[in-house]
């Protein structure tokens, strides 16, 4: 889960923390004032595309960071960076990460689900996947997926025995030289990214050095250093506290503010100490970039890329090498692992015609709670067992199909439904699958935005009572435009605009009680809300409060009042 959440310079946000709670948190607050900025930074440490023009105007770099929480309790802190000229970096625990390294770590832990996310409900090709998880059928699927991989090798090696010595001979040459080629390259993961990064600063060594003398001496060292200026400022601070208690908020702040400050000038001194120019490793690093990117074009396109190619022609190369194997053994075994795959895959097609059946049923309950009382959800299997048919998940195809009203039959969800409907269909899957998710040992954070498209009234209540129920198994984080929705939130973060020295700022609060009813008034009235949508508010919230005390949340509550910068 997302325990802090640290944000600078993207986009209207100059700077934001939030420490999240463990359980339903709701963020609100006006239309353009920022609430999908956070779920872009998300985004971001999941591995997602990082535009240059994310970066706030008149920055340099924009950072976003978290604190992971896993499963079993270990911290693990995730950073993105992005520069004003359009570079991106990563890292995990301050190692420098890939892309996909982000995509690997965070996408285990968070679920995003926005108006993109749904979209996997239109693709029909993703509907097995939904069935086995539902079903949990995931590590069936998975032993016939190794299956159906050692048959795809098998085939390989029964294509290699037919080729005629000439064309062999040929083959084994050319792999012999293309792995030595890749071999001596003595190629690593995520090395490029971190070569690149490394000539940046070889590059700019002296004006790294300078800005950060100049920092340093300006903030710490100086004969008008900051944090000397400022220890006048706190003694005068100090004496208007003696007659305005007005002031002792920024005094009790002095002590935080001045370890940071100290802390960031030790941090840049240090820092200079450890940028070195050097030319002749600048000259190391420029051809060993040479080098990757020559072997990118020719095997990638990127490093991984070429790591994965390397490691199947040396696969290869062991294929064409093996002896003493003849065409009719090699089809022996073929028939033997394809009838055995085949017997496996039926055994988990009728695991999936019971499980399809069951938890359409399922759903089907659910989305009546939500308003749709005559939906009916089907997922519709199509088995071949033609060998030609066989793929990594078996012999099966799904579907979904669904009739939101009375007298339509079922159809292709990727063709009738609202965005409100999918909105619900995602809601209700998720509904379904948390207690699956929590017995697991699984701490994941869901990230909804959007859950309330096209829907209000009453079944905005039960979206949010459903959304408050996976709180109790999973993190939630919701952007909501309803007051019925944030009422159930255990913690509500309110993210405000404001214009600031010619500026836009976006800020973020933890309400206190007598905030959220301010915010659901607005939510409910606008920004005149007077004395009547206080009290139907205040109703709300105590409504939804009673609610959540029949389901308390056994762990990881947090106080309530404290403010969010």
């Amino acid at each position: 889960m997302i325990r802090y959440l640290s944000i600078r310079n993207l986009a209207v946000i100059e700077s934001l923390a939030v420490e999240f709670d463990s359980a339903f948190n709701v963020l609100t607050g006006e239309t353009g004032a920022g609430k999908s900025i956070l779920v872009e930074a998300v985004g971001l440490l999941l591995g997602g595309r990082a535009a240059q023009d994310l970066i706030r105007t008149g920055a340099e770099m924009a950072t976003v960071e978290a604190v992971f929480e896993t499963a079993d309790g270990r911290e693990v802190v995730v950073r993105r960076e992005l520069t004003a000229q359009g570079r991106s970096r990563a890292f995990i625990d301050d190692t420098l990460a890939t892309a996909g390294g982000l995509k690997n770590l965070a996408s285990s832990m968070v679920e995003l689900h926005g108006q993109h996310e749904h979209q996997q409900l239109l693709d029909p090709a993703q509907h097995l996947m939904v069935l086995d998880e539902l079903a949990g059928l995931a590590p069936a699927r998975e032993a016939l997926t190794r299956a159906f991989t050692h048959i795809l090798a098998l085939r390989q090696r029964l294509d290699r025995l037919r080729m005629d010595d000439r064309e062999r001979e040929a083959r084994r040459d050319l792999l012999e030289f293309q792995i030595g080629e890749l071999v001596r390259a003595h190629l690593v993961p995520g090395e490029d990214e971190a070569l690149a990064a490394e000539r940046q600063v070889l590059r700019n060594a002296d004006r790294l050095q300078r800005l950060c003398q100049e920092s340093y001496v300006d903030l710490y060292d100086g004969e008008h250093a900051a944090l000397d200026t400022l220890e006048r400022v706190w003694r005068r601070l100090a004496e208007l506290a003696t007659f305005d208690s007005r002031f002792e908020p920024a005094l009790a702040a002095r002590e935080d503010l001045k370890i940071q400050l100290t802390d960031m000038a030790l941090t840049i001194r240090d820092y200079a100490n450890s940028v070195e120019g050097s030319p002749e490793r600048l000259q190391e690093v420029e051809e060993r970039l040479g080098l990757l990117e020559r072997l990118k074009r020719k095997y990638g396109p990127s490093l991984e890329d070429v790591i994965t190619r390397r490691d199947a022609l040396v696969d290869e190369q062991a294929l064409l090498a093996s002896e003493g194997e003849s065409d009719s053994q090699v089809k022996e075994w073929l028939h033997v692992e394809g009838e055995r795959f085949l017997a496996d895959a039926r055994v988990l097609t009728a695991q999936r015609q019971q499980g399809a059946r069951a938890w359409a049923a399922a759903l089907e309950a659910q989305l009546a709670e939500l308003a749709m009382p005559h939906a009916r959800f089907e997922i519709r299997l199509q088995t071949d067992p033609a060998e030609s048919q066989w793929h990594e998940r078996g012999i099966d195809t799904a579907e979904c199909f669904l009739s939101a009203n009375v007298g339509e039959d079922p159809r292709p969800l990727a063709r009738i439904a609202s965005g409100g409907e999918l909105s619900r269909v995602m809601l209700a899957l998720k509904t379904l699958t948390a207690g699956n998710a929590s017995r697991s040992g699984a701490a994941r954070t869901l990230i909804f935005d959007e859950v309330d498209a096209g829907i209000g009234g009453r079944v905005a209540t039960v979206v949010g009572e459903k959304l408050a129920a996976l709180g109790r198994h999973h993190q939630v984080l919701c952007i909501t435009h309803l007051p019925q929705v944030a009422a159930s939130g255990r913690t509500h973060f309110l993210i405000q605009k404001q214009t600031d020295g010619g500026r836009t700022v976006t800020s973020v609060a933890r309400l206190t009680r007598l905030e959220r009813i301010a915010e659901l008034a607005r939510m409910m009235g606008g920004a005149d809300a007077g004395a009547q949508a206080r009290a139907g508010a205040e109703e709300l919230l105590q409504a939804a409060e009673a609610k959540g005390e029949q389901n308390p949340k056994t762990k990881g509550e947090s106080p309530r009042g404290r403010k969010t910068t």
